[in-house]
């Protein structure tokens, strides 16, 4: 019952994007079409989860009994680049089409902050591996929702007649405040779900 909390709560109630503004420039910058969204969302889950499998190994392992905990950062973003290098390769070679619609956006992965928060969250939380796995892999699906979900809207309103002053950056903003707000209206279920399965 412990998972499904993680995997609820990581989705909808922290959505690392709209609760916990992680992943703001990918969200703004790749949210103009769902296709582009959607292969965004699978690069970051893929990613995500691995590069947290590899850095909760590497902390556990190699971090902690050596007391180098104050090479964390560093050693988390190497992993992640490197992660990032193979995503880029791979998706270079069976996917062409959506490499060039990520264009600069695959390389932006490496500098993603949602990638690199959620890695070490799951050292804060102090989640074992399985923990780790199910946080990362709920979290990359709440990123890739809010992008889509994001993504339609921002479709959506190339069709609407949107007022002179509001149009560009300025409704896009607007939109993703009223999106964040939409996803507030859940932050009572972790609650909730913890005292009817008596988890308190």
């Amino acid at each position: 019952m412990e998972y499904l909390l993680i995997f609820i709560s990581a989705i909808f109630v922290n959505n690392i994007i709209l609760s916990q503004f992680l992943g703001i420039c990918p969200f703004l910058g790749v949210s103009k079409k769902v296709d582009t969204s959607l292969g965004m969302g699978a690069a970051v889950a893929f990613v995500m989860t691995l590069a947290t499998i590899v850095t909760w190994l590497i902390q556990t392992y190699v971090l902690n009994p050596y007391g180098l905990q104050y090479l964390q950062t560093l050693a988390f973003i190497l992993v992640i680049a490197s992660l990032v290098q193979m995503v880029e390769i791979i998706l270079k070679k069976v996917s062409p089409a959506l490499y060039q619609a990520l264009g600069i956006f695959l390389p932006l992965i490496t500098t993603n902050c949602a990638v690199l928060g959620v890695a070490i969250l799951v050292i804060q939380k102090d989640f074992n591996l399985l923990q780790s796995v199910v946080y990362a892999l709920s979290t990359a699906i709440g990123f890739a929702l809010a992008l889509v979900v994001f993504a339609g809207l921002r479709e959506q309103m190339e069709l609407a007649n949107i007022p002179k002053g509001m149009r560009g950056v300025a409704i896009v903003l607007v939109t993703a405040g009223l999106l964040s707000l939409a996803f507030m209206g859940f932050s009572g279920v972790d609650g909730g779900l913890r005292t009817l399965f008596g988890l308190d």
